[in-house]
Formats: structure tokens, C-alpha cells, sequence
């Protein structure tokens, strides 16, 4: 998934400059509430694909934004590019938690995070000669605080090799794994402002909450969890410029007791 947003209030403005073939990673950036760095892993594979984290250190207190964190929130984003070129990324994001901070609720996290990063070299390159990025994130406590900083990964050997491709591998690892038959969401119905959606988990599991990510034309509230003759089911409130059109398909996060998917959530 490649996420892209305006950030209104805090802002953390990254940019680095060369990806080595080896892992590696950039300075930490000190802001008020935690670090940040980015992390890069190995070769890209033969379609161009490099992986990496963004690794998010947050101070106890602190939190930061999911994909979709609300109506106030704002996620993070990356604008990339090797010289001259854009190259496209997709951030991946662990199951997140939601909090109401008294302004509304919001999908997020309170604890030091990575978050998956892939990017798509141009044609020929297995590292890159000149990578540089624009990130934006949002940091915070009682209030969001704007954070701008530069950061730049150095095309040389580090000793700490093995330790950047296990913070990558363990971003990875962090990830939803992918709804499947058995273990998934999918929409029942979308009437009024209320989108409903039966989770389905597998025997000794129990659906906790679902995130589904809203677009520039649709905001999804917090569901309202019901337990119907075994079946757990979700009402989903949500705000858009019109009707959910059918069809339509949204990424969400299931929470479970046992596990997190993601997956596509199509519109019926």
C-alpha cells in the first residue's frame, strides 16, 4: 500500500541520501518525545524492490499515528526519489491500538514502532546511488508538535550490518498477515451512515476491533462490536461526500486474541 497525505499538525520532514548495497541506516533524528532513523536492508531483488523501517523511538507517554488515525491525526507519509527519479514505497503498518485523547477517538500507537518500508528502484539499480525522501509523522503527548529534519543513510560498510537487517526483518515480521478463508472481515451491509461487517476468526480466537482506512472522500469512525448466535459483527459509522458506492474497497486491520490480518473489505 502507498499512503500519501497533507499533514496539518506535527510533521517530521526526512531526507536521506544514499542506500547502500549492505543494510544500513541513517543518524538517529532527536525530537521532543523520541528519535527517528531510517533503516535499509540488503540488495533489491530482481523487480527492483529494496525493504527497509522506518524505526520510531517514542518516549514513555508519546505516541504516534496509524495509516488512518482519525479525523485530527495524520499519518505517516514518504515522498521518494533516486536521482531525479521518483521511486515509489509502500509503508506497512503493525496492528494498531485506538485511543481518545478527549478531541476524539484514533488509531495509533504508544510504544516505539517500525514500520515496513519497500521501495521500487529504477530500472538496473539493486542499491541506491542517491536516494532522498520526504517523510512526514506525526509525534505526540497532551498535543502534536511539528518536527522537520534531514536524515541520510552513507553508502559504506557499517559494523552494525547485522543489526539493521534484523530491525528491518523484525518490521516485517510485525506486519497483519494477510485475511485468508476462515480469518478474515467482509462488509454485510452498508446502510445510512453505518457500514456493518461480520468477522470471521478462526476456533479459540475472538475478533476484538476492526481499523478499516478511510480515503480523501470517506472517514470511518470507531465500530460498535456485537455477538450474534456465535458471530461477531461490527458497526461501522462513517462520514463521506456521498453514498458508499458498491463495490467499493477499503483496507482494514482485524484485531484478534490471537493475531491481526489486513486485508481488502469490498463494499457489497
Amino acid at each position: 500500500m502507498i499512503y500519501r497525505r497533507t499533514l496539518p499538525a506535527a510533521l517530521l520532514l526526512a531526507a536521506l541520501g544514499c542506500a547502500p548495497a549492505q543494510a544500513a541506516s541513517s543518524d538517529w533524528y532527536h525530537v521532543e518525545g523520541g528519535a527517528v532513523r531510517l533503516v535499509t536492508s540488503g540488495r533489491a531483488d530482481a523487480d527492483g524492490r529494496l525493504r527497509g523501517a522506518l524505526e520510531i523511538h517514542l518516549k514513555p507517554g508519546w505516541k504516534t499515528y496509524w495509516v488512518d488515525p482519525g479525523s485530527s491525526g495524520v499519518p505517516p507519509t514518504l515522498d521518494v526519489s533516486a536521482a531525479g527519479q521518483p521511486v515509489p514505497v509502500e509503508i506497512a503498518f503493525p496492528a494498531p491500538q485506538r485511543f481518545d485523547d478527549g478531541y476524539g477517538e484514533w488509531a495509533g500507537y504508544d510504544h516505539s514502532v517500525a514500520l515496513a518500508l519497500t521501495f521500487r528502484l529504477p530500472d538496473g539499480q539493486d542499491a541506491a546511488a542517491a536516494l532522498e525522501a520526504d517523510a512526514f509523522l506525526g509525534v505526540c503527548e497532551t498535543i502534536c508538535i511539528p518536527v522537520q529534519a534531514k536524515l541520510s543513510i552513507e553508502a559504506q560498510a557499517t559494523k552494525d550490518e547485522s543489526a539493521h537487517e534484523a530491525i528491518v526483518a523484525a518490521a516485517f515480521g510485525a506486519l497483519p498477515g494477510p485475511a485468508r478463508h476462515g480469518f478474515e472481515a467482509r462488509s454485510i451491509d452498508a446502510e445510512g451512515e453505518t457500514l456493518t461487517i461480520e468477522a470471521t476468526v478462526p476456533d479459540g480466537a475472538e475478533a476484538l476491533d476492526i481499523h478499516v482506512a478511510g480515503t480523501s472522500k470517506y472517514t470511518f469512525g470507531s465500530p460498535a462490536r456485537s455477538v450474534e448466535d456465535g458471530k461477531t459483527f461490527f458497526a461501522l459509522p462513517y462520514q463521506g461526500k456521498a453514498a458508499l458506492p458498491a463495490g467499493a474497497r477499503f483496507h482494514y486491520t482485524l484485531v484478534t486474541s490471537t493475531g491481526s490480518v489486513s486485508g481488502l473489505l469490498e463494499l457489497p
